[in-house]
């Protein structure tokens, strides 16, 4: 009797050990995900909802988000980038150019003039990231990095058409560059957060601002501005800003293997090209909106677009004595991002 019973009690001493050492293999993880758009924005709907959907799916109900938009877990957008990295937060979407400066090798992608495809922008961004510019993330996974679709010019009043025309507008852009460029052209840069942005025009604080379509019916822009100048497609966007996709490095490394192949495979470079082709596509609804108000649109020929991109040559120079200041090969990280963007250039 006893010779049975111990090996049992023995049996059952390790079932019990066993079962108190595997909570993390069995039980739910909440992931909070912190971001910057309310809940009808496209990235809302089209990207952040699906992908807390997949994750879950993907991990029989074991992986789920909270879902924190448009800054509602406290804090400001340009310090997301801090509250994923400390684990305030477990997963966050922003954009590493509101922190002006911090992560320069990443400002690269927001010179002017440098893509015109969300896709590609994407592809690129994911590959440079891996060779110059995941040091700028420590205590942090990116998961995905992209650029958004073809920046454009928006403005109450004044419709801009040459590039004298910026001269005595106040505009909005998203970045230290964008603001740099919009100073080049003759602009008086604002800086503000884009929720700002209705308020600013219509109490006049600014005339205008840098954006995408995207963006904009979300925050209904396109029914506070008349005129919307668009670049010609043979010429890469006047702008574009980077986003970062971002989990808390520690919060990956506490996930079980199983959970970790979930995080694993809906992230990477072909996850970082379907978002930015999610931003290419998303332009039509923005544009379509503004036609049907009956905006007026105009379409900045190429030969004018030339004489903006001669005017904007003093920012490769400056973004490469910086960033060369800091020690890093800038000529060749340009190059490199130059090559990497008509690598994956798409056709249009």
């Amino acid at each position: 009797m006893t010779t049975i019973t111990c090996p049992l009690l023995r049996l059952a001493a390790l079932a019990a050990a066993s079962w108190l050492a595997a909570p993390a293999w069995g039980q739910e993880v909440t992931l909070k995900f912190h971001h910057i758009w309310n809940p009808q924005a496209m990235a809302s709907v089209n990207l952040i909802q699906p992908w807390c959907d997949k994750v879950a799916k993907e991990s029989g109900g074991k992986l789920k988000c909270q879902i924190l938009p448009a800054m509602s877990g406290g804090g400001t957008p340009p310090q997301l980038v801090d509250r994923v990295k400390d684990g305030v937060d477990d997963l966050v979407i922003t954009l590493p150019g509101y922190t002006a400066g911090r992560f320069p090798a990443m400002e690269v992608f927001e010179l002017p003039f440098m893509c015109n495809s969300a896709e590609a922008g994407a592809r690129a961004a994911w590959d440079y990231l891996q060779k110059y510019a995941l040091k700028e993330f420590p205590g942090t996974k990116v998961l995905a990095t992209w650029v958004h679709d073809e920046g454009y010019i928006h403005t109450r009043d004044k419709q801009v058409k040459t590039m004298a025309d910026f001269k005595g507008l106040k505009m909005r852009a998203p970045t230290r560059q964008t603001n740099k460029l919009l100073a080049t052209l003759g602009a008086s840069p604002v800086g503000m957060p884009l929720p700002a942005i209705p308020d600013a025009v219509s109490k006049g604080t600014i005339d205008g601002f840098l954006l995408p379509w995207e963006v904009m019916p979300s925050l209904k822009l396109h029914e506070l501005v008349k005129y919307d100048s668009e670049t010609d497609p043979s010429r890469p966007a006047l702008y574009s800003a980077v986003f970062v996709f971002a989990m808390n490095q520690a919060k990956y490394d506490s996930l079980p293997p199983e959970l970790k192949k979930v995080i694993d495979d809906n992230s990477g470079a072909e996850f970082s090209q379907s978002v930015g082709k999610l931003w290419d596509n998303s332009q039509a609804a923005g544009r379509k909106a503004a036609i049907d108000r009956g905006n007026v649109l105009y379409t900045i020929p190429a030969a004018e677009l030339d004489n903006w991109v001669r005017a904007s040559a003093p920012l490769y120079i400056g973004w490469v004595a910086e960033v060369e200041g800091k020690g890093m090969p800038a000529k060749q990280m340009l190059q490199d991002a130059k090559d990497l963007l008509a690598k994956y250039k798409v056709a249009k």
